[in-house]
């Protein structure tokens, strides 16, 4: 493949080239909706649903607390 037929890059969101200083998305606005997706719930990652009696009780010398 030569360097004109090589693909370039472009937005998830927009489909857009990407700008390397948004990368990689082509602008601070696509990259806020991206974070706006997460956020809200849109975009999950896959696996078991976890509920929260599985979970393990917190430790009282947590550090964060």
């Amino acid at each position: 493949m030569t360097e004109s037929q090589e693909k370039k890059p472009v937005c998830p969101i927009c489909g857009k080239p990407v700008d390397p200083a948004c990368a990689p998305f082509c602008s601070k606005r696509c990259a806020n909706v991206d974070l706006h997706r997460w956020l809200t719930g849109s975009y999950s990652i896959a696996g078991e649903k976890i509920d929260d009696e599985d979970l393990p009780p917190p430790r009282d010398d947590d550090e964060n607390t």
